[in-house]
């Protein structure tokens, strides 16, 4: 019998959470097959089994355990099953025959928007896709959780109503906070209760920015392979105004203040176990696609809950877009101990004057919050003008500056 214990994941970290068994006490696991998942107030990662043998579940989910804790027991001696193996492929053996190769093809249209683990007869998915119904709005009364047609009509005809719950509900729920959620108030808390914040506010003309977006996503796409967004946009313009103001880059440590000669650029994502913020490494010294790619990398890995800690720990400034989610101003706090980050926000149709003439332009609202013990209001306000300058004329994202100034090095 060998023991699997939780692994050290970082320094710092005395504790996890395990969050779920990906195996089941008395199943036969092979080697390096992944088991559980464990939550730290970072990151979320796996634990493998490191021999094959049958499991013994020591640890419950939801369970708080240190490092170096007994998370499970593996019996190696435990001969391995033979019955489940023999009847895997007998499940697998009939889809190439004629029979059975009608089942996929009646369910093949709600693939795409139906996920894996949702449980639904094939008509019923077929209404889901169709209608773009949320699985998690409908109230399944089939065996064991299955979703039948008539549970999807009853969401559609009662839209608005939360499944499971009747009409002038009471009813609580509590549950347990995860370690990074934890984390994540705590870093929060700190960052007001520590810094000087303060908060400027300006706007940007987003016009020239989807022009281009709109003439070259679709070559920029067959040249990079990714597409292209927003972000590589803003963290070009974040980077040349950083270089021009490095107050703005610097942080606070002791007595002294740290002033940076490159741009980890940390990018807030909105994962499924939290907020994280992956950093972009030397993003002064990035293409525009190289910016992109490594943001899809990064959010991807987000979303997974694949980020290691290395992919989060440092940064110098970050960027937030609150726009993604509909927000139209807002106020970030500090990620710290860094001195600033920037808030975008939702792209908006607004009246401006222009040239004596009112005229809709697409406006985005900018927030830069920063620790005014280290950047003063002259030092905000500058940032944050020469950033509009920027992405409202982004053919200076090519050399920080006018590209005939450029040339004759004016």
């Amino acid at each position: 019998m060998i023991e699997i214990k939780v692994p050290t994941v970082g320094e710092s970290i005395n504790e996890v959470t395990l969050v779920k068994w990906l195996k089941q006490d008395g199943d036969y696991v092979n080697r390096d097959e992944v088991i559980a998942e464990l939550e730290s107030e970072k990151a979320t990662f796996e634990v493998n089994a490191e021999q094959a043998g049958v499991l013994k579940t020591v640890g419950k989910e939801g369970d708080t355990l240190n490092i170096g804790d007994v998370l499970a027991q593996i019996d190696e001696t435990a001969p391995k099953p033979e019955g489940a193996p023999a009847e895997a492929p007998k499940a697998e053996a009939p889809k190439p025959e004629a029979k059975p190769a009608a089942q996929p093809a009646a369910a093949a249209a709600p693939v795409t928007s139906v996920p894996n683990d949702v449980k639904a007869t094939p008509v019923a998915s077929a209404i889901i896709a169709d209608k773009k119904v949320d699985p998690k709005s409908i109230q399944p009364s089939g065996y064991n959780g299955k979703i039948l047609k008539e549970d999807v009509l009853e969401a559609l005809s009662n839209p608005g109503r939360k499944p499971g719950i009747s009409a002038f509900s009471r009813e609580e729920k509590r549950e347990k906070m995860s370690n990074l959620r934890k984390t994540v108030s705590r870093r929060l808390v700190e960052a007001k209760n520590t810094t000087a914040m303060l908060t400027t506010f300006n706007e940007v003309d987003m016009g020239k920015i989807m022009a281009i977006r709109t003439a070259n996503k679709d070559k920029f796409k067959e040249s990079h392979g990714v597409n292209l967004g927003f972000m590589s946009f803003f963290t070009k313009a974040v980077c040349f105004a950083l270089q021009e103001w490095p107050a703005v880059n610097a942080y606070i440590d002791g007595d002294s203040i740290v002033y940076h000669q490159y741009c980890d650029i940390s990018i807030a994502v909105s994962a499924p176990k939290g907020l994280v913020v992956p950093v972009i490494r030397n993003a002064e010294s990035l293409s525009m696609a190289e910016i992109e790619k490594k943001v899809l990398e990064l959010a991807g890995k987000a979303r997974d809950n694949k980020l290691s800690m290395e992919e989060m720990q440092g940064g110098t400034f970050t960027i937030t877009n609150g726009g993604v989610f509909g927000s139209l101003m807002s106020t970030p706090i500090i990620n710290i101990p860094q001195s600033a980050i920037l808030g975008m926000h939702k792209i908006q149709e607004r009246p401006m004057v222009v040239n004596g003439e009112i005229v809709v332009r697409p406006m985005m609202y900018l927030a830069l919050s920063y620790d005014h013990r280290i950047i003063d209001g002259r030092e905000s306000v500058s940032f944050l003008v020469r950033v509009k300058e920027l992405l409202e004329n982004p053919e200076l994202l090519l050399f920080g500056k006018d590209p005939l100034k450029a040339l004759l090095e004016l």
